[in-house]
């Protein structure tokens, strides 16, 4: 790993220990037990924390203040007041979790960052109000960050607009597993509100709550999209390429439950009979030679390339947008954390 990604992930951990510990106070595990423990299983199993991460350092670059003085819970805003921009940051990550967790009950998932699925760990009907709780609980904390009410307002606004987003683009996902032709234009839309969504508004509803200008909060949306795209494209590069304990679920997954990614969009548009690539019709029986071998044909295809140049292209694009913030160490960070999305193995 060179210097840059190590003061990527060191700036990310970082936050994350803060999130974390901030994610026990705000969300303990309370009566009754079992819906909270099901509430904090994936939250508690890990997770990089990227987004509550970005967050945090576009509240840093914003108002230019050192992390190791600054207590996110009394930050200051552009205007001379505090919020408490850390529950901003839990709200986005239960939001993440939410997600993960009704994907995981539709995907029929057994694994999810090495632990076992919510609904697997515990049951079907747990799993889904442990999924809904981590939604409300959302919009509670992004309440509590005692910001002006115009603002609350905007930030819960953009946060409604983003889980209905999320959801529109895992309708689109789940209706392009039964077609085949699907366009490389149609996954990045899909892709988009399925996963940058969430991306936009960790980068933008920081701007809203400290009171940055319109231009500056649409940059940062901006730039949380094209960034949130490009970790997608990865995500589809990484179920290929890197090897499942690594990936905390059995690699190759998307081509055996036929999920149409860019890789295979493309290889589609350029002769490759995909549904052929995989056989075996179940993620438990599937081989590393089948996988390989498939692998080595979509490289053939010359798809993971594109796959690769379109999520380096959607990464300059964004780092391009944030100009708007002052130049300063998180302002840096932002820059090299959009390179690391899709220079990170897992």
């Amino acid at each position: 790993m060179d210097m840059r990604n190590m003061a990527v992930t060191d700036a990310i951990a970082a936050r994350r220990d803060l999130v974390n510990a901030a994610i026990g106070e705000d969300l303990p595990v309370t009566s009754p037990e079992r819906l909270y423990k099901a509430s904090r299983h994936l939250l508690d199993a890990g997770g990089k924390r990227l987004r509550p991460a970005m967050l945090l350092l576009v509240g840093e670059a914003l108002v230019d203040v050192n992390p190791e003085q600054t207590d996110y819970r009394e930050f200051p805003t552009l205007n001379g007041v505090t919020i408490d921009l850390m529950a901003a940051a839990v709200s986005i990550e239960v939001i993440q979790s939410f997600t993960l967790i009704h994907d995981d009950i539709m995907d029929d998932d057994d694994l999810r960052r090495g632990a076992p699925a919510v609904h697997r760990a515990y049951d079907l009907e747990t799993a889904i109000l442990a999924g809904d709780t981590l939604y409300s609980k959302a919009f509670e904390f992004m309440l509590e960050t005692g910001a002006p009410a115009d603002r609350s307002v905007r930030a819960l606004s953009m946060l409604a607009t983003t889980c209905t987003k999320i959801c529109e683009g895992q309708a689109l996902d789940v209706a392009f597993e039964t077609r085949t032709d699907v366009l490389p234009e149609e996954y990045l839309e899909m892709a988009e509100q399925k996963t940058a969504v969430l991306y936009a508004a960790a980068t933008a509803i920081p701007a809203i709550l400290l009171g940055a200008d319109d231009e500056t909060v649409e940059a940062l949306y901006g730039y949380g999209l094209d960034v949130g795209r490009a970790f997608q494209i990865q995500d589809d590069l990484l179920d290929l390429t890197v090897p499942s304990e690594k990936l905390g679920k059995q690699r190759g997954s998307d081509l055996v439950e036929n999920k149409q990614t860019i890789i295979t969009l493309h290889a589609r548009q350029h002769g490759v009979d995909v549904d052929s690539l995989v056989t075996t019709d179940s993620v438990e029986g599937v081989s590393e030679a089948e996988i390989d071998a498939a692998v080595e044909t979509l490289e053939a295809s010359g798809s993971i390339d594109y796959a690769r140049e379109t999520a380096e292209r959607l990464v300059a694009d964004g780092k391009a947008r944030i100009d708007v913030l002052p130049d300063n160490e998180a302002h840096d960070l932002l820059l090299d954390i959009a390179d690391y999305l899709i220079d990170r193995g897992y």
